[in-house]
């Protein structure tokens, strides 16, 4: 049993051959998939494609790049779509500084509303962030004070040091492809020391494909090579990390559980 936690499906490189790409991560061995949305006009292909495949769910969310095209998206209008049965959690949201394709304070306000949404709904939230670990670190610290809610940092490349803010405020940590890559010594680094009872697997897919698939749209089956490097790094078994990041999965989305 082996998890993908966050891949786009319908996303070009994959949606050309979206069955095709569903058919290999399952032969890959890859059980379920979570097929995340960044925007609006996403939402019900997303849900369509989960309700056509018990192995695949979907999620409600607005990309901190889409922030700006999406000014009406509060915390309602997300706790209403999340109301599908085979929508489980809450994003992609958060700050992305890198790219700035959105006004940082409209980014925070979208990011904020997400966070209501899935403290009410008990959604996990899914956020991204890059070059913005002290806004984001704040936002999250201010917000759980507020009221917790569950959630996981996708595609981690940020400090050690946030890490242990994420770590210490009760969520999970998501590792992708980047990890396998020869320049990512830090985050190597960080993803060795990550308590086991905390850590997932993703693609980011069609992203970031791991080696040795680099150069090439990364599809969900990849999540098996990312799953097969990590457990080297931090000394265990294949089986083991992927019964542990599969079992990490079911705890923090419930709703696929239930």
């Amino acid at each position: 049993m082996l998890i993908d936690s966050h891949c786009h499906l319908n996303y070009k490189g994959l949606v050309e051959d979206q069955a095709g790409a569903i058919a290999r991560a399952k032969a890959a061995g890859v059980t379920t998939m979570l097929n995340i949305s960044t925007r609006e006009c996403e939402w019900a292909d997303i849900v369509a494609i989960a309700d056509a495949d018990p192995a695949i769910w979907a999620t409600i969310g607005i990309h901190p790049h889409e922030a700006d095209a999406h000014p009406g998206i509060d915390a309602q209008k997300l706790i209403a779509a999340a109301a599908h049965p085979r929508v489980v959690g809450i994003g992609e949201t958060g700050l992305d500084y890198y790219y700035d394709h959105s006004d940082r304070a409209q980014q925070q306000a979208s990011f904020r509303e997400h966070i209501v949404a899935a403290r009410e709904t008990g959604l996990p939230l899914i956020v991204h962030t890059r070059d913005a670990e002290e806004d984001t670190a704040t936002i999250l610290a201010e917000e759980m004070g507020k009221g917790a809610f569950p959630g996981v940092i996708h595609c981690f490349t940020a400090s050690a040091n946030f890490a242990r803010i994420a770590l210490d405020l009760g969520l999970y940590i998501s590792i992708s492809g980047i990890v396998t890559f020869k320049n990512a010594k830090d985050l190597q680094a960080v993803a060795q020391t990550l308590p086991a009872d905390r850590l997932l697997v993703e693609t980011d897919s069609p992203f970031l494909a791991p080696v040795p698939h680099r150069g090439r749209p990364c599809e969900p089956a990849y999540v098996a090579d990312t799953a097969r490097f990590l457990a080297g790094l931090r000394g265990v078994s294949y089986e083991n990390l992927a019964e542990t990041t599969s079992s990490n999965f079911l705890r923090l989305f419930g709703k696929v559980s239930a």
